[in-house]
């Protein structure tokens, strides 16, 4: 993946943004409608949800035969999340529109692996080819769906299929894992944000899952490395998951308390927590750093966000299964060497911090003249070894 592409991609996801959430089943060169699901998303006897727009013209006989041959099925959270299942479906919209592929997405009305199967069974059901499983929730039931359908391509976005126990992992030539380097991630965005002057800073997580602990000690370690630089010693870092991924006024209310006590930007990460944090920063002068995806349309008060290409990676892999190429069997890892992580300097709002000075912290990654640590290095934030960067992890 180039650079160049990447630019290319996210400019032409924003311009179609509004566009993508008229329905979940299209056709690039006619749009489709299941007639037998209403207006309202309806909720099948197996446990997943269909949703169809009626203003979508009627679909051609060949569609209707054919079904949707892309689909998607989302996690726990909505396709418009503006974070990770939105991430994923624009590169499956991007795909079908250009190359005349009919495409759906599938909601789960539940967040159990039986549930996952039966929505991934109705999107075959429905014509899918191609199922895109967005999140490491959709590990076990992938593990499963791998061997009942072995002629069908799965593309499983941060994790690898495993059995409900953990006691295997095995990933069959129909699978595509895809894990991102969120840790590089994370600490491009408090390099950055420290660099342009910030001192006080947040991390606003949602579970304590392996993408939102590495995007967290990425984001300790990046504010670390600039304070150094910078030769300040008084930076602080309040540290929290929530939790779960959902919006609520709690996390809101806690977000708030931290702009109201010094917080000058706090890192929302893990789904809608980003729009909790938000709106607390919208009502207190703060600054967030989104996640995912470039999140700087959803609030004036979002500086930069950390970023995974989802989009083109899923973009990417449907092109290989079209080509021939399908790398299934293999788990590919996206980050700095294929441009799979960064920031979104070109809608970022920093003051101080340049292209260049992007460019220079990013080449360092790339060389591996910078390294750093995850999850599997150490257990909680205040293992990371940091010297000008106070950890103060809230329960």
């Amino acid at each position: 993946m180039k650079k160049a592409l990447s630019m290319l991609l996210t400019a032409s996801v924003l311009g179609s943004l509004s566009l993508s959430m008229v329905g979940c089943g299209s056709s690039a060169a006619t749009p489709t409608n299941d007639s037998s699901v209403s207006n309202e998303a309806s909720e099948s006897s197996n446990g997943a949800t269909e949703s169809n727009d009626s203003s979508e013209t009627p679909a051609s006989d060949e569609t209707q035969s054919s079904g949707y041959e892309l689909a998607l099925v989302t996690d726990i959270g909505t396709i418009d999340d503006k974070s990770f299942n939105q991430g994923a479906w624009e590169g499956v919209e991007k795909y079908a529109t250009e190359n005349n592929k009919t495409y759906k997405y599938y909601q789960p009305t539940e967040k159990t692996t039986a549930a996952y199967v039966n929505t991934i069974s109705l999107a075959i059901e429905g014509g899918a080819k191609v199922v895109v499983c967005p999140g490491y929730l959709f590990e076990p039931a992938v593990f499963e769906v791998q061997d009942t359908y072995p002629d069908i391509k799965f593309i499983l976005l941060d994790g690898e299929p495993h059995n409900e126990d953990y006691s295997e992992y095995r990933t069959n030539d129909n699978v595509c894992p895809i894990l991102y380097q969120e840790d590089q991630a994370g600490f491009l965005a408090g390099y950055a944000v420290v660099k342009d002057g910030y001192t006080k800073l947040g991390f606003m997580g949602g579970m304590a899952v392996p993408a939102v602990m590495r995007y967290g000690y990425g984001f300790v370690q990046g504010a670390e490395l600039a304070a150094t630089e910078m030769n300040v010693t008084d930076l602080e870092v309040k540290y929290h998951y929530t939790g779960g991924f959902n919006a609520t006024p709690e996390v809101q209310a806690m977000a708030a308390s931290w702009y109201q006590s010094g917080t000058e930007v706090i890192f929302g990460c893990g789904g809608a927590v980003g729009n909790s944090v938000m709106s607390a920063a919208e009502a207190g002068s703060g600054k967030v750093i989104g996640v995912d995806v470039d999140q700087s349309p959803e609030s004036d008060t979002v500086i930069s966000s950390a970023m995974k290409q989802l989009a083109i990676s899923v973009y990417d892999v449907i092109g290989d299964y079209y080509e021939g190429n399908f790398p299934g069997k293999e788990t590919l890892t996206m980050d700095v060497t294929t441009d799979g992580v960064g920031l979104p300097m070109s809608t970022s709002k920093f003051s101080t911090f340049t292209q260049a000075d992007y460019d220079a912290i990013y080449a360092k990654l790339v060389s591996g003249e910078i390294k750093t640590l995850t999850d599997a290095d150490v257990a909680s934030a205040t293992e990371l070894p940091v010297t000008n960067v106070t950890v103060s992890v809230i329960e």
